[in-house]
């Protein structure tokens, strides 16, 4: 008896079943190669999204264009790896727990840092997943295993590692410049994120770069970075201003001679 195709697509009926499979039977995992692996290897970082969130189409786009990548190594017989993560998102994870505690008619200050913080794990726990679940039903082709989280121990380890590193051959430093405060949280905030004020100064990390012949303890190698890209621009305008003044000065006093 002849089977009739559906005359539209359901993704639900066929999507879901590979995905999970796919998932159980570890079909993306990629073990470390042995000594000697003769096999070229292709590694690709998933950029972590924020765990507080959820995939949008912009997520989609940028997780199927890497996906077409990885799978296209794999097919060409390279030991392949793309590993997943998540951003642990520090301002909106705590506004997302303050907002709990609130419903709860108690704020951060009533529970103390230690609890405050382990609240914040267990959100995580509890919530963090549906980003996660998305990228399974997506059927992304990541190694599942290797999953990753940006505040997990060995992670933070190794960046204070990195830090101390840096600081310690010079190349970075601890100085004042001008930030997005929140009057609310009490902390720093990037552009963009919620209403913040900038009206503070606070220690922060600036990149330090020797130039052949250029004295790092001078003024050039501690000038601050901060600011809006407006006070950048009329900054370097005034310095413009002041090369022009001093060219013009220059040639009136040449000619009056």
């Amino acid at each position: 008896m002849p089977h009739d195709l559906p005359k539209s697509y359901e993704p639900s009926a066929i999507e879901t079943r590979w995905a999970d499979y796919w998932v159980k039977e570890k079909l993306f995992s990629a073990p470390t190669p042995p000594p000697g692996e003769t096999r070229r290897v292709f590694t690709l970082l998933l950029p972590p999204p924020n765990v507080t969130g959820r995939l949008h189409m912009g997520h989609m786009l940028n997780q199927t264009q890497m996906d077409i990548i990885v799978r296209w190594h794999r097919m060409c017989g390279f030991l392949t790896l793309w590993l997943p993560g998540t951003d642990h998102a520090g301002i909106a994870t705590q506004m997302m727990v303050e907002r709990q505690l609130a419903g709860e008619g108690k704020n951060r200050r009533d529970l103390g840092r230690e609890a405050f913080i382990e609240r914040v794990w267990e959100w995580k726990r509890h919530y963090g997943g549906a980003i996660l679940d998305q990228m399974k039903r997506l059927g992304a082709s990541v190694d599942w295993d290797r999953e990753y989280f940006t505040m997990d121990e060995n992670l933070s380890r190794a960046v204070r590692e990195v830090f101390v590193r840096l600081y310690e051959e010079g190349l970075i430093y601890r100085g004042k410049y001008i930030v997005n405060w929140c009057p609310r949280c009490e902390t720093k905030a990037r552009r963009g994120q919620g209403k913040a004020v900038r009206d503070s100064l606070c220690g922060g990390w600036h990149e330090r770069v020797h130039h052949r012949g250029h004295d790092p303890a001078g003024d050039d190698a501690r000038r601050h970075r901060g600011g809006s890209k407006r006070e950048r621009r009329a900054l370097q305008a005034s310095s413009r201003k002041k090369r022009f003044v001093a060219v013009d000065e220059s040639r009136d006093s040449h000619h009056h001679r």
